[in-house]
């Protein structure tokens, strides 16, 4: 039985063009090749005709009376091709090899005029003396008509060959062919040289899901461990989560664990403009997959395919998309459903997704994959600096803390540019200072050093800065400060202080005022000191706006409009939730919350004006203050250690952008 094992492998080996690299595949470029072979043939005939010089009838004559003219041919009544005699080839071509006229090839052509001319004078020649050999021949002319009909046709069907190419996705053995369009495009890992080599140990911070999908690979090879006691396999399993936070990942993971075939494919690729294309390929993928079940599908992206019927449809109940949904819905739970299919899917828009995707019975399973907490992030860190060569005082857990909210991507990003800017500046290792300046180019933007700011501008934003440094240092619930600059950074942005928000499941009213008067805390600076407002808070204002309406119209922390929540029916762009006077209403509450937090800004810089002076003193002269050059400024913050963060968990404040990472919308 080895040995027949063996023999099938081999065949199969020399029946794969990837194993087998002599075997030569038909491609449709080989037609424009010998299209252009050819024509380029027929040009070289039409050269090799061609080599007789052109002459005048009368320098024709002049040669006839020279007795220099031994034969003439002549075509179709109007092409005569002049022979010479030997002694006037060597005379009139005394550098030519006699070789080259071997072939007995005409030295000369010209057009005659009217025959019975051209005879009569001819015949005079002959009688006087200079005889010349005249041959009247007919030469059916093959090439002209032939180029006719067959050129024009050979365009078209390279022109149709191009187009359907690329009409249908191109590349790949058989995969430009118009017959094979309804084909599946999914990509198949089922040997040993298409084996995927990431495993669940590459995987981290995503623990909870791992679990899940492991019990599915486990599934897959003991099911009588299940079997046995009832339980069934999962049809379907969905991983949900923000971009970045490792879903396709996962999957991977998923192909190099299970041990059986698995196939992938990008919810796009079942998209194309011809009708039904996309169901074909849907049964052309699941006919694939019974054939080697046990097995799992992947589709990456299925919100291409999985939106809600009857929702923005232009096209109605035809739509292409609606068909391809239909079928994939009958292949998942359909009466010709077999068992051993195990389809995996990935989205991060599962909002949109049709009900009838989402039941038990074809996705079972709804994993969510969210971003990663402290401990989380501290495995995906240990993770990533195993391929970076770091100093042995470098901490994950450190690293960790710098970056709450940060998705297993963005990690991954900012430990690359730590290798690249220590790579940039020559050091044999990467350390904490690289991890800095990665951190600062992720969050902020390039660095711009070559933009020249009047000095007038520079104290303005120095002042705007100190102002949110102040407002954070002095507030109970606040973010702890990190770092404020007024290096110029990224897109417009000047300077920008930064925090480090406190992971927090719940957030309360006072933390989100305090956050609300930090962030106005620059345009209060610039109030307070210049007694004139710059645009250089526009940020800080759509920030503080957006706080504000979500505290009073989705959070009910306002007594006057109450306990309401608005934020599902203000989706709708076509009907308002809310009355007129309830309008009128939020937004006078929202004005009056913003004025309040502005308010108190300024009295707090007001308060701590010797303070703020020697903040923006300090920030002119070095640029950049951390937390410890500021507490070695202005003394120690009143609330360090109700500031420190916690160990685990993340703000389920969605529309607060200072309750959440440090992204852009954190720089204040």
């Amino acid at each position: 039985m080895g040995s027949a094992k063996k023999i099938k492998m081999s065949n199969n080996e020399n029946n794969d063009p990837k194993k087998n690299p002599n075997k030569v595949n038909f491609n449709s470029y080989w037609i424009y090749g010998i299209i252009i072979l050819v024509i380029l043939g027929i040009n070289m005939s039409v050269m090799m005709n061609g080599s007789a010089k052109n002459i005048s009838s009368g320098e024709f004559y002049e040669m006839v009376e020279k007795n220099e003219v031994e034969e003439v041919i002549v075509y179709n009544h109007r092409q005569a091709n002049v022979f010479l005699t030997e002694s006037a080839i060597k005379e009139k071509f005394p550098d030519q090899k006699e070789s080259s006229f071997s072939a007995k090839q005409p030295q000369y052509q010209f057009t005659i005029g009217e025959v019975g001319f051209f005879e009569e004078k001819m015949e005079r020649y002959n009688a006087s003396g200079n005889k010349v050999n005249i041959d009247f021949q007919t030469k059916t002319d093959y090439i002209g008509p032939i180029l006719s009909w067959l050129l024009p046709l050979f365009i078209l069907v390279a022109i149709w060959l191009f187009i359907m190419k690329r009409v249908s996705g191109g590349g790949g053995p058989g995969g430009g062919q118009i017959f094979n369009i309804g084909k599946s495009k999914a990509t198949l890992f089922d040997n040993k040289d298409s084996k995927v080599n990431v495993t669940f140990a590459d995987v981290a911070g995503l623990n909870e899901a791992k679990e899940e999908v492991m019990e599915v690979v486990d599934f897959l090879k003991n099911p009588k461990k299940y079997t046995a006691l009832g339980g069934k396999i999962p049809k379907g399993v969905l991983l949900v989560g923000p971009p970045g936070t490792g879903k396709t990942l996962l999957a991977k993971a998923v192909a190099g664990e299970a041990e059986v075939p698995f196939f992938s494919i990008s919810g796009s690729d079942f998209v194309e403009m011809f009708v039904g294309v996309g169901a074909s390929r849907v049964r052309d993928l699941f006919k694939q997959a019974r054939e080697k079940a046990p097995c799992i599908i992947f589709i990456d992206e299925i919100d291409a395919i999985g939106r809600a019927r009857g929702k923005g449809a232009v096209q109605g109940g035809n739509d292409e998309r609606e068909n391809t949904l239909n079928q994939l819905l009958v292949e998942m739970d359909g009466f010709s459903t077999d068992k051993g299919v195990i389809l995996m899917a990935a989205t991060n828009r599962p909002d949109i997704l049709d009900n009838a995707l989402m039941r038990p019975g074809r996705f079972d399973r709804q994993i969510g994959i969210d971003r990663p907490d402290l401990t989380g992030r501290e495995a995906i860190f240990k993770v990533h600096l195993k391929n970076i060569k770091t100093k042995r005082t470098m901490s994950a857990y450190e690293l960790a803390e710098m970056t709450p909210g940060f998705a297993g991507a963005e990690i991954a990003n900012v430990c690359n540019e730590a290798a690249l800017i220590a790579a940039r500046r020559g050091k044999t290792e990467v350390d904490m200072d690289d991890f800095n300046y990665a951190l600062d180019r992720v969050i902020g933007g390039l660095e711009k050093k070559n933009k020249l700011i009047a000095p007038k501008e520079k104290e303005i934003i120095a002042y705007h800065e100190a102002g949110h440094a102040i407002c954070g240092w002095y507030l109970e619930h606040a973010s702890p400060l990190v770092k404020v600059t007024i290096v110029p950074r990224g897109m417009g942005t000047l300077g920008y202080a930064q925090y480090l928000p406190k992971e927090e499941y719940i957030t309360r009213t006072e933390a989100l005022l305090d956050r609300m008067c930090m962030t106005m805390g620059g345009r209060a600076a610039e109030k307070n000191i210049f007694n004139k407002i710059s645009t250089g808070a526009q940020s800080d204002l759509d920030q503080v706006t957006k706080m504000a309406y979500s505290m009073v119209a989705v959070y009910g922390m306002n007594e006057k409009v109450g306990n309401v929540s608005f934020y599902g029916m203000q989706q709708d762009q076509f009907s308002k939730p809310y009355s007129d006077d309830t309008a009128k209403l939020i937004d006078q509450e929202c004005r009056k919350m913003i004025d309040a937090q502005y308010e108190r800004a300024q009295n707090l810089l007001k308060e701590r004006s010797k303070e703020l002076h020697l903040l923006a003193a300090a920030l002119l002269d070095k640029e950049v203050l951390t937390k410890s050059d500021v507490a070695r400024l202005i003394g120690d913050s009143p609330f360090e250690d109700k500031n420190k963060p916690l160990v685990s968990g993340k703000s389920i404040a969605p529309d607060t952008p200072s309750v959440e990472s440090p992204s852009p919308d954190d720089i204040v």
